[in-house]
C-alpha cells in the first residue's frame, strides 16, 4: 500500500491541476453544442460530434443564431459564429487579430510535413490569385482540349448501352489531368504515374497532419521527418517533373527575358519566381504539388456532387443542353461562352450550396485576445469558423433550403440588378462555400471555368441516370468534412453531341 499511495497522490494532483485549468479556461463562457465540456467527458463529446457534426452544427446555429457556440474536435475546441453580422465581422477582422493563414498552417501542419518555406513564403498563392486568374481566357482552350481526351477515356460509354462508372475515381483522374495541363503542360499531364501521385498527395497531407498533431509542438518537426508520406510522394513526383524543369532552366539561361515562346503555365510562373529564391527541383516540385492538393481535391468533390444531382434529376439535362448549344455555336468553347451559361452556373452553385465543400468556412486563428461585437471573448490561440452548411440551409435565407433547386440562382439573376450577384464564384454573407472577403478561395475563378467546361462536355455527350434503387449516393459527414459518396456509381450512355 505504501507504494500505491504516492501514485494515487500524483494522479490526484494531476487531476486537480487539470480541473483548475479547465475551470479557468475562457472558452468555458461560450456555450457548448455536441456534449459536455467537462474534463475527460469532452473526449466522448468529440467522438459524438465527429459522427453527427452536420446535425449538431445546425442545432447550435438555430439555438445561438447571431452569436457563437463551440464544438469539440478530438484535438481542440472550435468556436462557430452564425448570422450575417458575425460572418461579416469574421471577414473584416484584421489578420493580426484573426488570422486566416495561421488557421491554415495549424490545420494542415505543412511546416512540419513538407517544409517551412512554403508557409513562410507562400508565393504560389499570389500566382494563383494573379497569374492564374488573369490567364483563364488564354488557358481554358487547353483545359477543354484535355477534357475531350480524358473524359472518354474515363467514361468509355457507348451509344447502345449503359455503363456504370465510379464517379469519384473518374472525376479525380479527369480533374487531375485537365488541371495539370495548365499546371505542368504536355506531356507530364498525361503521365499516369505522376497523376496518381498528385491525387494521392492530398491523402498523404491528411494522414501526416493527423499524426503530427497528436504530438506536442516541440516534437512535430522530428515526427514530420520520420513519418512523412508527403515527402515520400514529393520525391517520387520529382523525376516526372525533372525533364520539363531542366529543359526550361536551359531556355531561361539561354534567352532570359527574350524567350518568345515561353510557356504560359503554372510551372513556368513558379520557376520565374523561384530563380530568385530556391531554384532546386525539390522546391519547384513542392509548390506544384501543393497547388495540385488545393485544386484536385476540392474540384473533384464539387463535380462529383454535381454529377450525382444530374443523375438524380435527368430532367435537367434538356434545358441545360438547350442553353448550351446555341451559345457554343456562336462563341465556341471559351470563357465568354461559359459566362453566358446561367443555368449551368446555377446548377453548380446550387450543388455547392446544398452539399458544400465543408460544414464550416472562414477559418481563423486568434492571434491575440479578441472581443466580438456581441461581447463574446475569444482568447488568443482559439479557432473560429462560420457555420457554412447551416447558413446555406437557413429557410430565412433560401426558400425550401433542403430541396435541390437546380435553377434557383439563374432565376434570381433574372431579377433587376441581380445579374452578377448570384454567380457561382461570387461570395456574400449568405453564400460562403468559397469563404468571403480578401481570403476567399483564390483559385475559384479557374476552378469554376474548368468545372463548367467539364460538366458541359458531359451533359452534351452523355445521358446519365442512377442505377440500383434510384437513390442519390449519400454524402459522408466526418467532423467538419463533407465527402461525396466515394464509391457512388452513376450510369452513363454516349449520345451524339450537336456541338
Amino acid at each position: 500500500m505504501a507504494d500505491v499511495s504516492p501514485f494515487w497522490a500524483a494522479v490526484a494532483v494531476v487531476g486537480v491541476v487539470y480541473l483548475i485549468k479547465w475551470r479557468t479556461n475562457p472558452l468555458n463562457s461560450i456555450p457548448t453544442v455536441g456534449g459536455s465540456s467537462l474534463p475527460f467527458l469532452s473526449f466522448f463529446s468529440a467522438i459524438n460530434f465527429t459522427l453527427n457534426s452536420k446535425r449538431m452544427i445546425m442545432e447550435g446555429y438555430k439555438k445561438y443564431y447571431g452569436s457563437v457556440f463551440k464544438v469539440p474536435l478530438l484535438d481542440q475546441w472550435i468556436v462557430v459564429v452564425s448570422g450575417p453580422k458575425m460572418i461579416d465581422e469574421l471577414r473584416r477582422r484584421p489578420d493580426d487579430e484573426l488570422s486566416f493563414s495561421e488557421s491554415v498552417a495549424d490545420s494542415m501542419q505543412i511546416r512540419y510535413t513538407l517544409g517551412a518555406d512554403t508557409e513562410d513564403d507562400p508565393y504560389h498563392v499570389d500566382i494563383i490569385k494573379e497569374k492564374l486568374t488573369r490567364s483563364v481566357p488564354a488557358i481554358l482552350p487547353e483545359v477543354i482540349d484535355e477534357l475531350t481526351l480524358a473524359v472518354p477515356q474515363h467514361i468509355p460509354a457507348k451509344t447502345d448501352e449503359w455503363l456504370e462508372v465510379p464517379v469519384m475515381t473518374a472525376m479525380q483522374q479527369i480533374i487531375a489531368r485537365a488541371s495539370n495541363r495548365v499546371f505542368v503542360g504536355l506531356p507530364v499531364c498525361r503521365d499516369q504515374e505522376y497523376l496518381d501521385l498528385s491525387i494521392s498527395f492530398t491523402i498523404d497531407i491528411v494522414k501526416d497532419k493527423t499524426i503530427v498533431k497528436f504530438f506536442p509542438e516541440f516534437m512535430r518537426s522530428f515526427i514530420g521527418r520520420i513519418s512523412s508520406n508527403v515527402q515520400s510522394t514529393l520525391y517520387k513526383a520529382i523525376p516526372h517533373l525533372k525533364v520539363a524543369i531542366d529543359a526550361r532552366r536551359e531556355m531561361m539561361e539561354k534567352y532570359g527575358d527574350d524567350w518568345t515562346d515561353k510557356p504560359n503555365d503554372l510551372l513556368q510562373w513558379i520557376m520565374d519566381i523561384a530563380r530568385e529564391r530556391d531554384f532546386s527541383d525539390e522546391a519547384i516540385a513542392r509548390r506544384i504539388m501543393l497547388v495540385c492538393f488545393a485544386a484536385i481535391h476540392t474540384s473533384s468533390n464539387t463535380v462529383t456532387h454535381a454529377i450525382y444531382h444530374l443523375a438524380e434529376h435527368p430532367e435537367c439535362l434538356q434545358p441545360l443542353r438547350e442553353e448550351m448549344e446555341p451559345i457554343l455555336k456562336e462563341e465556341g468553347w471559351t470563357k465568354n461562352a461559359m459566362g453566358k451559361m446561367w443555368k449551368l452556373d446555377s446548377f453548380l452553385r446550387e450543388s455547392q450550396r446544398y452539399n458544400g465543400i465543408g460544414l464550416t468556412s472562414l477559418g481563423r486563428k486568434a492571434m491575440k485576445d479578441v472581443t466580438l461585437h456581441d461581447g463574446t471573448f475569444i482568447p488568443r490561440g482559439s479557432f473560429v469558423v462560420a457555420a457554412a452548411d447551416a447558413t446555406h440551409h437557413d429557410d430565412s435565407v433560401y426558400a425550401t433550403p433542403d430541396v435541390f433547386d437546380p435553377f434557383r440562382f439563374s432565376h434570381m439573376r433574372e431579377q433587376d440588378g441581380e445579374g452578377t450577384k448570384h454567380q457561382f464564384v461570387n461570395t456574400s454573407v449568405d453564400y460562403i462555400a468559397f469563404g468571403h472577403g480578401k481570403h476567399a478561395c483564390p483559385g475559384r475563378f479557374f476552378a469554376a471555368n474548368e468545372l463548367k467546361s467539364l460538366l458541359a462536355f458531359i451533359i452534351l455527350n452523355y445521358d446519365l441516370k442512377l442505377g440500383g434503387d434510384g437513390e442519390r449516393p449519400r454524402n459522408i459527414y466526418w467532423g467538419l468534412n463533407v465527402i461525396p459518396a466515394p464509391k457512388g456509381k452513376v450510369l452513363f450512355r454516349k449520345r451524339e453531341a450537336s456541338v
